[in-house]
């Protein structure tokens, strides 16, 4: 979608207002957005670089090359970005950049989301794997509750629910 003010760039903002009840939603590009003096990206301290880059600040002491860059850690062999620009910018280049930085990157993934894994939402048209093993999980949780409460008939019945779910996710 193009920016609705200067329809030349991508609109990378999208600002809805409500006012008096009125709602009104305009898509934006980063230079329009800051044009019309809606958002600071640069000095927002609720930004989400300047969260992200909150979250590495300091936190993992290591030592630095002559160049600036951490020992140990090279550049991506993808884009060419730093793991230093990775904490200016709070963002990473391209998907080879996660393999590279993982490392360090991890450790802050945990600490945002409470786990590695990523949790967020299934797509509805292709998430049926997705949603079979989220369930299988579920399962083996209440087996487990009810293995502890000594509801053994319940955890069996759990279990061979666990095991057609398997079964579907194999075939």
């Amino acid at each position: 979608m193009l920016c609705q003010e200067c329809e030349k760039n991508k609109a990378t903002v999208h600002l809805t207002k409500i006012v008096n009840n009125q709602k009104t939603e305009v898509y934006l590009c980063q230079d329009c957005a800051q044009k019309k003096g809606e958002f600071s990206f640069a000095d927002d301290p609720l930004s989400l670089h300047n969260f992200l880059t909150g979250f590495l600040g300091g936190e993992y002491p290591q030592q630095k090359t002559p160049e600036g860059g951490l020992v140990g850690v090279s550049d991506c062999p993808n884009c060419g970005l730093s793991y230093s620009e990775f904490r200016e910018k709070g963002r990473l280049g391209c998907a080879v950049c996660f393999d590279n930085f993982e490392e360090q990157v991890t450790p802050l993934i945990k600490r945002i989301h409470g786990r590695e894994e990523h949790r967020g939402k299934v797509p509805a048209r292709t998430g049926g794997l997705i949603r079979k093993k989220r369930e299988i999980e579920k399962k083996r949780q209440e087996m487990e509750k009810a293995v502890r409460q000594e509801n053994f008939e319940e955890a069996a019945r759990i279990r061979d629910e666990i095991k057609k779910l398997e079964k579907e996710l194999e075939g």
